[in-house]
C-alpha cells in the first residue's frame, strides 16, 4: 500500500512538472514572429526575450532561501503554478506590447519556482538514487520542451496567434489544481532560519560553483542554438518555415532520450566527471559542425548528435549541484545554482547575437562551440582534483580500518 501511495505521489508530482513547463514553451517558437506582427521592434523583443532569464535570475535565489525558512516546497511550487496561468491570462487579454513584456517576466517568476521542484522531488527517493531522480525529472522538461514547440506552429496555422495562449492557459489551469494535492512530508526540514553567514557558506562551496559556472556555458550553448538561432541558419541553407518542425523532431527527441540514458548508463560506466567531459566535448563538436552543413539531411543529423550531447549535460549538472550539499540547505544551494545558471540563458544569445550581427550567422556557431571546448577543458581540471581527493579519502577508510 505505501509503494502504491509513492508511485502515486511520483506519478502527480511528475504530471504537475510537465504542466509547468509545457504552457511556456507551447508559444515560444511563435513568440517572436508573435511581437513583431504586433509592432514591436527587434530591441524590445530582445528586451522581452531576455526578460524570462533576468527574471530566474533575480528571483530563483530568494525562492530557494525563503522555502528553506519555511521548511516547505509546496506552497512554492502552486505559487509558480499560479504565475503562469496569470502570464497566460495576460497575453490573452491584451495585444499591449508591455503587458506582454510584463507577462513574460511572470513566465520567469514562474520557471524560477523550479528550485522548489527540483528540491522536493527527490525525497521521494533514497539517496542513492539522486540521479535517478533527476534524470526523470530532466526527461519531463525536456519532454514538455518538444511536445510544446512540435505543436505550437500547427496550432498557429489552424486557429491563429491568440490559439497558443489559449491552450497554455488551459494547461496552466490544470496545473494549478493538481498542484494543491502534491505530497510533502508533514514533518518538513528540520533547521534553524538561514543566517546570512550559512547562505555565504552554501554560496562559496567549491562544487556548487564549479557546477553552476558549467551550467552557464552548457545553457549559453542551447540557447544561443536550438532556442536561439538555429531556426534562422537552417533557414539560410534552404529549410521553410513548414520544416523547422523537423528540426525540432532530431534535436529533442535524443534530447529527451538522453536524460533517461545518463543516470542508468553513462554515469555507472564512467563516473560523473567522466561522462559530464564526453557530455560536453560531443557538443562542442557537433556546435562547431553547424556552419559547415549547407544540405538538410546532414543538418538534421548533426541535430539529432548535439541534441543527444546537451541532453546528456544538464542532469548531470542537477545532481551534481546539491551532491555534497547537506538536505536541510539543498534548496537554497539548488537556488542559488539556478539563479547563476539564467545568466547563460540571457548572455549567450546576447552576445551570440551581437557576433552574428558583426560577421554572420555562421559567427554565434563558433563562439558557443568555443564555449563548449572551455567547458570541456575545466572538466578536466576539477576532474584530476576530484580524482585526487576521492584516492585520499580512500587511503584514509584504509587507515581508519586497519
Amino acid at each position: 500500500m505505501n509503494t502504491l501511495r509513492s508511485n502515486r505521489n511520483k506519478y502527480l508530482f511528475i504530471a504537475v512538472s510537465f504542466l509547468l513547463w509545457f504552457p511556456q514553451f507551447l508559444y515560444v517558437p511563435i513568440f517572436a514572429p508573435y511581437m513583431e506582427s504586433l509592432g514591436g521592434k527587434y530591441t524590445f523583443i530582445g528586451i522581452v526575450l531576455s526578460s524570462y532569464g533576468i527574471m530566474q535570475l533575480l528571483c530563483r535565489l530568494p525562492i530557494g532561501i525563503f522555502s528553506d525558512v519555511k521548511k516547505v516546497r509546496k506552497p512554492f511550487i502552486i505559487f509558480g503554478m499560479l504565475a503562469s496561468l496569470l502570464s497566460c491570462v495576460i497575453f490573452l487579454l491584451t495585444d499591449s506590447l508591455g503587458w506582454i513584456l510584463s507577462a513574460r517576466a511572470l513566465a520567469g517568476i514562474s520557471a524560477a519556482t523550479w528550485v522548489a521542484f527540483t528540491v522536493l522531488y527527490p525525497r521521494y527517493f533514497a539517496d542513492h538514487e539522486v540521479h535517478r531522480a533527476m534524470g526523470s525529472i530532466s526527461f519531463i522538461v525536456v519532454l514538455a520542451q518538444f511536445l510544446g514547440m512540435s505543436f505550437s506552429g500547427s496550432i498557429l496555422g489552424e486557429w491563429g496567434w491568440k490559439a497558443p495562449f489559449w491552450i497554455a492557459g488551459s494547461f496552466s489551469f490544470l496545473g494549478v489544481i493538481l498542484s494543491l494535492f502534491i505530497f510533502e512530508p508533514s514533518e518538513g526540514i528540520e533547521r534553524e532560519p538561514l543566517k546570512v553567514k550559512e547562505l555565504v557558506t552554501v554560496i562559496k562551496e567549491p562544487s556548487l560553483m564549479k557546477v553552476a559556472l558549467l551550467s552557464i556555458l552548457a545553457h549559453s550553448i542551447i540557447f544561443s542554438t536550438m532556442f536561439g538561432f538555429t531556426s534562422n541558419y537552417a533557414l539560410h541553407i534552404g529549410f521553410h518555415a513548414s520544416e523547422l518542425s523537423y528540426i525540432v523532431f532530431a534535436f529533442m527527441i535524443p534530447h529527451a532520450i538522453a536524460t533517461l540514458f545518463i543516470g542508468k548508463v553513462l554515469v555507472p560506466l564512467l563516473g560523473e566527471w567522466n561522462a559530464l567531459k564526453t557530455a560536453f566535448f560531443f557538443a562542442s563538436v557537433f556546435t562547431l559542425l553547424i556552419p559547415f552543413v549547407q544540405s538538410k539531411e546532414l543538418f538534421l543529423a548533426v541535430q539529432i548528435f548535439s541534441g543527444f550531447s546537451l541532453g546528456l549535460i544538464f542532469p548531470l549538472l542537477l545532481g551534481l549541484a546539491i551532491e555534497k550539499i547537506v538536505p536541510e540547505k539543498r534548496a537554497t544551494a539548488m537556488g542559488a545554482y539556478q539563479a547563476i545558471y539564467a545568466i547563460g540563458i540571457f548572455a549567450g544569445p546576447f552576445f551570440a547575437g551581437i557576433f552574428n550581427s558583426l560577421m554572420g550567422i555562421k559567427a554565434g556557431f563558433y563562439f558557443v562551440g568555443v564555449l563548449g571546448l572551455v567547458a570541456t577543458l575545466l572538466i578536466i581540471i576539477w576532474g584530476k582534483d576530484h580524482a585526487k581527493l576521492a584516492v585520499e579519502k580512500s587511503v584514509k577508510k584504509s587507515k581508519a580500518g586497519a
